[in-house]
């Protein structure tokens, strides 16, 4: 696959337009379902609550759709359909609804995740939010909230120490009871944790307003984009050992390095 730094500016705008085509796509049959008496819920998990509706597959085809039109070469991974193969050696990770509780549950805090992978994870990634009009992009040079015609620079909080931090989390909803045990050696010592955000919580760590993420039991669909985002905003984002995120699993994401050092120590339990 390709490496960021190889990209020309065709290449570069190509992939731009697309993942913008591509929410685009998805906002239209998300926005119309959301808060919808309508909206028919289904279950994908046995002894468990996984919530999946008709607007997070009509989504993901709407996505697919566009890239088979924009970028039919490439690779996809979605979480509704089986993967594709791609020959262009790029690959779109989409996440048509990420935060499907959230979203049969009427907040705006679920969104949109679209990403491309190079060699190396992604390069370019949206976390968009259409209820709210908010999009979230970062990679390729970018690095901006967009909100109607208004561009906003994203960029991470300074904050260096977890006794002024702020944390959001899925625990307990997601992860293992030893997983849970880990998380509480860093939310004991934050200032506030806030819970259930799903994507909304990258985005707001982006945009400067909050300071970790910690999550565990994702998949490289609920991920690729937020990495995206967070880094170019001045981020770190890694898993539980302090390696690559991409492919899902523990994630913990900080806005400084010395945030993510601290969280990373008291993670390991060392």
């Amino acid at each position: 696959m390709h490496s960021s730094t190889e990209l020309d500016d065709d290449v570069r705008q190509s992939l731009i337009g697309a993942a913008h085509a591509v929410a685009d796509a998805a906002a239209q049959i998300t926005l119309a379902n959301f808060r919808s008496a309508a909206l028919q819920t289904d279950n994908k998990q046995a002894g468990g609550f996984d919530p999946v509706t008709q607007a997070d597959r009509a989504a993901e085809q709407a996505m697919r759709a566009v890239l088979a039109d924009l970028r039919p070469d490439d690779a996809i991974l979605g979480e509704e359909f089986g993967p594709k193969e791609g020959t262009s050696g790029f690959m779109w990770v989409l996440d048509p609804i990420d935060g499907t509780r959230g979203y049969i549950s009427g907040t705006p805090t679920w969104g949109t995740l679209v990403a491309v992978n190079a060699a190396h994870g992604p390069v370019f990634g949206l976390v968009d939010q259409p209820y709210t009009g908010e999009r979230f992009a970062g990679g390729l040079g970018i690095s901006e909230l967009m909100r109607g015609e208004t561009r906003t620079p994203l960029k991470t909080k300074v904050n260096t120490t977890l006794e002024a931090s702020i944390l959001f989390t899925t625990f307990p909803e997601i992860g293992t009871p030893n997983e849970l045990v880990s998380f509480k050696r860093v939310a004991e010592k934050v200032r506030l944790v806030r819970y259930g955000m799903d994507c909304y919580a990258y985005a707001l760590l982006a945009a400067g307003q909050i300071d970790l993420v910690i999550e565990a039991g994702l998949n490289a669909y609920d991920v690729a984009a937020p990495i995206a985002v967070i880094q170019a905003a001045g981020g770190t984002v890694t898993n539980w050992e302090g390696g690559p995120a991409h492919d899902g699993g523990r994630i913990l994401a900080a806005a400084t390095p010395e945030l993510h050092r601290t969280a990373l120590t008291l993670l390991k339990g060392v």
